[in-house]
């Protein structure tokens, strides 16, 4: 992921964008390669296709790798199928494990492999390791790059074992505590390795109460923990305990972005890599699938008022309101699904609080039923001159809100325990069911009167 650019990174990608349309090539290149990984990434997909051809081939080969890893996947994955397994291996060498098994995730098989081949037995075998877990894992996301000491040693040796790294790896803030079978037993914070009686054992001054994160924990769980305990790394364990690697918290901004990414674009039924400048048919062919799936949506709400066209040709109010009871309990319970989807996101909803959560929706659906049926149908009869379609809309308005609340609380605990992502599917669902009850309510009670 991009990150966030500072006053000071903007400006100079400011000047490299005025340079580039310019065509001062020379200039551009130099300040490219001056700039953060980050920002050169956010630049590339900032660029129109056109330019972010010719950003790509004036990025030096030993900053390739850095730029790989800040991109989306979907304009990763671009660049990387220019590349052979040679040129894959070469610009990775010097990234995390986590981030180079990101970037291997991406490619066909096959060229993984190669790939893997042409790596040296060490970094393979560490790699592979990472490979073996699923990407929304905390093994997919772990960095094998530890530091670990035994519990016997003294604060004075580990300090002198320190001092034999040339440096310590990226945001070591503990050092690692394991026994002979290399099985997790605790943690030793730097701040306390720095300040203590250098005489003392590392096994008086560790901290035994974290417990280690296991390799299959997913991420969105991961993110959670570092969230509710201020976490900048934390160990990972297989099903034994032993240690395999360590996450760190740069790693879980990551999952954290990308998991907001994917409520947002879900609701409107798009991937959450989507590329900004993603060419005319790729982005229309990607659209068509969702806009094909609400048609099928739209044709049940109209088959609905075909049932009750005697009806509506009797009393044309019926087709200037009925949109109105529609568009309110859609938009009720688009609130309370986003709400829903929203806690369950963040670990707040489970089995236990599911039911509290529907009967509270439900409490606001009556509660907005009643406020705004009244307001629909004062305005209703005054407009038409009517207290009986006054009436009507008021009953079939408080019928969809309460149903919108309803179905907006207990259609995403459904999915999810039906392994359906609710953000992805709750929106299409939910707009079905209050523009058929709205309609069926309003049009039937209008029938039922009127006929």
């Amino acid at each position: 992921m991009a990150a966030t650019n500072t006053p000071k990174s903007q400006q100079q990608l400011d000047r490299l964008s005025a340079a580039l349309e310019s065509g001062t090539f020379v200039d551009v290149k130099r300040m490219l390669n001056g700039l953060p990984p980050g920002d050169v990434a956010h630049l590339l997909e900032s660029s129109t296709p056109r330019f972010r051809h010719i950003l790509w081939k004036m990025v030096d080969l030993d900053n390739e790798g850095d730029i790989i890893n800040e991109l989306s996947d979907e304009l990763r994955t671009h660049f990387l199928s220019d590349m052979d397994a040679a040129e894959v291996a070469q610009i990775t060498e010097h990234l995390d494990d986590d981030d180079v098994a990101d970037i291997l995730q991406q490619l066909p098989e096959q060229v993984t492999r190669e790939v893997l081949d042409a790596m040296d037995h060490q970094d393979r075998a560490r790699l592979e390791r990472v490979l073996h877990y699923p990407d929304d894992t905390a093994g997919g996301l772990m960095n094998t790059d530890t530091i670990t000491i035994r519990a016997r040693l003294t604060l004075d040796v580990v300090l002198r074992y320190l001092r034999r790294h040339e440096e310590l790896p990226a945001m070591t803030d503990n050092l690692i505590v394991v026994n002979r079978d290399d099985r997790f037993v605790g943690l030793l914070p730097l701040g306390t390795l720095l300040v203590s009686d250098p005489s003392r054992t590392v096994r008086e001054m560790m901290d035994t109460d974290v417990d280690p994160i296991p390799a299959y924990m997913p991420d969105d769980e991961v993110a959670r923990l570092f969230e509710r305990h201020d976490w900048v790394s934390a160990p990972v364990v297989d099903e034994e305990g032993r240690l395999l690697g360590r996450i760190t918290i740069d790693d879980v901004v990551d999952v954290i972005r990308e998991d907001a990414d994917h409520s947002l674009t879900s609701m409107a039924g798009l991937e959450e890599d989507l590329d900004t400048f993603a060419p005319v048919f790729r982005t229309a062919q990607r659209r068509a699938i969702w806009l094909g799936i609400n048609l099928v949506t739209a044709f049940v709400a109209a088959a609905v008022i075909n049932l009750f066209q005697g009806t509506i040709e009797k009393v044309v109010a019926l087709a200037v309101l009925m949109p109105i009871v529609a568009s309110m309990g859609g938009i009720a319970g688009t609130q309370t699904l986003t709400v829903l989807v929203r806690g369950m996101a963040m670990g707040h909803v489970s089995r236990s609080n599911g039911a509290w959560l529907i009967n509270r929706e439900l409490g606001v659906g009556v509660l907005n039923g009643m406020l705004w049926a009244t307001v629909v149908a004062v305005t209703a009869a005054l407009w038409f001159d009517d207290r009986h379609i006054g009436l009507i809309i008021a009953a079939a308005m408080m019928i969809n809100l309460v149903t919108a609340a309803f179905t907006g609380a207990a259609l995403p605990l459904l999915l999810k325990r039906v392994n359906i992502d609710p953000a992805l599917a709750g929106g299409v669902v939910l707009t079905t069911v209050t523009d058929v009850v709205g309609f069926v309510s309003f049009l039937g009670l209008a029938t039922w009167f009127y006929g």
